[in-house]
């Protein structure tokens, strides 16, 4: 016999383990693209390496980003299993379309806007978080990271390739030992960075929605519970890597340019490096896919030229998507809330 505790708590969490399912396959990209790309690993390896990694960076180094999303954008006493299931729902249901776009997906920008549709129809917008943090990194960080990227290709790339320092993509067929291990180590780096941040948008609302359900102190039990929620989220990240995982790795691997193990390794630790900074300095939820492509468009530009790339279908459809995605989970979540309330479920 199932306890009511147990089943009244079920749905939210479910949906919150298909919504790691659909972050999974998302941040697939992000993290292992530029190794795949480079044909640094096997495709079959990756979801087992992804889902290690992103577990790691949420126990380390999640907490500051789980307590914006659980705490800071919508009061934690509010989090009832009714809303947080409306919000994690409209998320899951804005990344599997981008999903199955194949196109890797801000969670971050997607909960973030789930979470303030919420706050708008209660009247709890927290406009100082929104506003003056989240929403300029949203825009800052991916400039940040385009820019090192293009510097690091026009002015360290080239200068070592003329002198024969760095290997062609004809020559990564004799795959490298030392390349090989550094590109992996940086993928290992981004899958615990995306941890860090993106499993919190699951595990955030779960752990102030577990508090209250419980009656329990959401201040003094709070890490404790994003604990045993992100034990629950986490390993579904792994699975959505190995569902949705490959074609998005092909689009943002293959489709945008093909790069040599170089420019791999600096794109990973380039977009890794500014996400995990954000997660821990500020614990504020980012796009890590958007680091990522911003850092494989910046090389590009410094290789290719900028209309070899900007006017190529590909990047052209990311944006696009980008710019849907929230705005899907944003309706959604503010839509679904308002007929609960209409028909007094809430």
């Amino acid at each position: 016999m199932v306890s009511p505790l147990f089943s009244h708590l079920l749905i939210p969490f479910v949906i919150a383990m298909f919504l790691a399912i659909t972050m999974g396959g998302s941040g697939t990209g992000p993290a292992f693209s530029a190794a795949y790309g480079a044909n640094a690993i096997r495709k079959s390896l990756i979801p087992g390496l992804f889902g290690i990694m992103v577990f790691l960076g949420a126990i380390i180094a999640g907490k500051g980003t789980a307590s914006t999303i659980g705490k800071d954008l919508f009061p934690a006493e509010m989090m009832s299993f009714e809303i947080v299931s409306i919000i994690l729902f409209s998320v899951a249901i804005s990344l599997l379309l981008a999903n199955l776009a194949g196109i890797p997906q801000s969670t971050s920008q997607s909960t973030v806007l789930s979470v303030t549709a919420a706050a708008l129809y209660f009247d709890k917008f927290n406009s100082q978080k929104l506003l003056y943090e989240i929403i300029p990194t949203w825009f800052i960080l991916p400039i940040i990271s385009f820019i090192i990227s293009y510097l690091v290709g026009k002015y360290i790339y080239r200068p070592m390739r003329r002198r024969g320092l760095t290997m062609s993509r004809s020559s990564n067929l004799n795959l490298n030992p030392v390349w090989n291990t550094l590109i992996l180590i940086m993928s290992l780096y981004v899958a615990f960075s995306i941890g860090a941040n993106n499993v919190a948008n699951a595990a955030g609302p779960i752990a102030s929605m577990t508090a209250n359900e419980l009656n329990i102190s959401i201040d003094k039990n709070f890490t404790l519970i994003m604990i045993l929620a992100t034990l629950i989220v986490a390993p579904n990240f792994g699975i959505g890597s190995s569902i949705f995982g490959h074609k998005i790795v092909k689009n943002t691997g293959k489709e945008i340019f093909l790069f040599g193990k170089f420019e791999a390794v600096i794109i990973a630790f380039v977009s890794a490096s500014l996400l995990l900074a954000a997660s821990i300095f500020k614990g504020i939820p980012t796009s890590l896919v958007q680091l990522n492509v911003a850092a494989i468009i910046g090389i590009g530009v410094a290789k290719l030229g900028p209309k070899n790339i900007f006017l190529k279908t590909q990047v052209r459809k990311f944006f696009l998507v980008w710019l849907i995605a929230p705005i899907i989970a944003f309706s959604l979540t503010y839509a679904l809330i308002y007929l609960a309330d209409y028909f007094n479920y809430l």
